[in-house]
């Protein structure tokens, strides 16, 4: 084959015409149908077929000469099949027995590697180191084949077949292409299909799936070197250390805020602060609805005014009556009652008013989810915050729960600005997980942001980034998985 070569200008045209044709095909079918039948005119043969036989897949006559599509069931293709997986089954025979040191297990890898189909792989399936397929054109014979099928020999094919190997410069195969015709083949023949044979392969390498990972990982972990060094650096990797972490909602909240309540059972009449406003000491806040207490208010004013009368009346009265005297008594009582119930009136009519205790910020939704709402005394109404003393709480849920201890270091990335982060430390874990508004079942963690640095602003929400002890990097990837295996399977 490496013998210089003279081609006729007429044959390189064609032969340059028939590789244009290949690129041009849209379709396996189309190219299948161009190679079987368009080499006609560039190199006489009688009949030709091509034998698809992919690595990854069992081989099938996928084209024949003359004919449009190949038809399995027709006589001609079965022999066809049975003739290619007869020479496919001689090769994994003859390179299972190439270990040997005679002479005939020599002659039988050099046959192997020749046959069609003889790949790296198949050889590789049969447990032995594999050679590169070959891509050199030869003369498939009577010996190739076993008794049964070389005896429709004569029936289907003249006497001469040249076999053309279909593989890319990746060592893919593609099966290969059969010719026969009645006279031998000559040199120059076989070097023009060896070059076509290039083309053919190399377009059909377009129509080829893309090799998967799982592909890609097989021919990564085949026996040999580069398989003991694979294994070796996956074990390294699966114990490298790596920091346990998790996401977690988190929100900026107020640290030591003063909290506001209800001074008494009402109805919020109105709020004098809108959210997130600044207040200084004494500053109003809400006010309750006054009705009520304003009407008990006027009654107990009125019967304290009664009272008072009634007993400067008995007082006068007791003076000249010692009847009177006894009278007396009971109405101070009564005035005294009176009093008791317009002075606590009074104060809880000035309590209808609140206002702020210290400075600060007004923290809470809306005014008008406050408004018209009846509160019990004691009920939380908003917060006062002061903005530069703030802390991170963060929503650890249960199921990503990694054990965090207080002092552990987390991060958090807001999302009002996706550049910044801040760092924190941890303060306390709450013990018992509770419902988020979310509805996720999680543990509160309240952190406090280190360094004297910038500090996010007051209500801003983002992600935590929750820093674990080290574990293998196994581990790491494994942790959850496992975890829900064991909550199936209860182990």
């Amino acid at each position: 084959m490496n013998a210089p070569v003279r081609i006729e200008a007429g044959d390189l045209a064609l032969l340059w015409q028939l590789a244009a044709r290949a690129r041009e095909a849209e379709s396996e079918q189309t190219l299948g149908f161009t190679i079987v039948n368009e080499t006609l005119s560039l190199i006489p043969y009688r009949q030709a077929a091509w034998w698809r036989a992919p690595s990854h897949a069992p081989g099938a006559v996928a084209a024949v000469s003359g004919l449009p599509q190949s038809d399995p069931g027709a006589p001609y293709v079965q022999w066809l099949g049975e003739m290619f997986r007869a020479l496919v089954k001689q090769a994994a025979l003859d390179t299972s027995g190439a270990g040997t040191d005679d002479g005939a297990g020599a002659g039988a890898s050099s046959n192997a590697a020749r046959a069609p189909g003889a790949t790296a792989s198949s050889a590789a399936g049969n447990g032995v180191g594999a050679a590169a397929p070959s891509t050199r054109p030869y003369a498939l014979t009577f010996a190739h084949l076993p008794a049964a099928v070389a005896a429709d020999w004569s029936t289907w094919w003249p006497m001469h077949a040249l076999w053309v190997p279909l593989v890319d410069r990746s060592g893919r195969s593609f099966g290969g292409v059969v010719f026969v015709r009645d006279n031998a083949w000559t040199h120059t023949e076989e070097v023009m299909l060896a070059e076509l044979a290039q083309v053919w392969a190399h377009a059909l390498g377009a129509f080829a799936p893309r090799a998967t990972w799982t592909a890609r990982a097989r021919l990564l972990l085949r026996p040999g070197k580069v398989r003991r060094r694979a294994l070796a650096a996956l074990a390294l990797l699966c114990v490298a250390p790596v920091p346990l972490t998790v996401l977690a909602p988190a929100e900026v909240t107020a640290k030591d805020p003063f909290v506001v309540r209800a001074p008494l059972d009402g109805v919020i009449d109105r709020l004098y602060t809108q959210p997130n406003q600044r207040v200084t000491p004494g500053t109003p806040l809400f006010a309750l609805d006054s009705t009520t207490l304003a009407s008990r208010n006027a009654v107990a004013n009125k019967n304290f005014d009664t009272a008072q009368e009634e007993y400067r009346q008995t007082a006068q009265l007791a003076v000249t009556d010692d009847k009177n005297r006894l009278d007396m008594a009971l109405r101070k009582g009564k005035l005294d009652e009176s009093q008791v119930e317009l002075d606590y009136t009074a104060r809880e009519l000035a309590r209808v008013r609140v206002t702020a205790a210290r400075g600060g910020v007004a923290v809470f939704a809306d005014t008008n989810d406050w408004t018209g709402k009846a509160v019990s005394v004691g009920e939380k109404v908003m917060l006062l915050a002061d903005p530069a003393n703030v802390e991170l709480t963060a929503y650890l849920p249960v199921a990503d729960n990694i054990d965090v201890k207080p002092g552990a270091t987390l991060t958090l990335y807001p999302k009002s600005s996706p550049l910044s982060a801040y760092d924190a430390r941890i303060d306390t874990i709450a013990y018992r997980a509770e419902p988020t508004p979310d509805g996720v079942l999680a543990y509160r963690v309240k952190a406090t942001f280190a360094g004297a640095g910038a500090r996010p602003v007051l209500g801003v929400m983002g992600t935590a980034h929750i820093h674990g002890r080290w574990v293998p990097l196994a581990y790491y990837v494994l942790r959850r998985p496992l975890t829900t295996v064991r909550q199936w399977l209860g182990w």
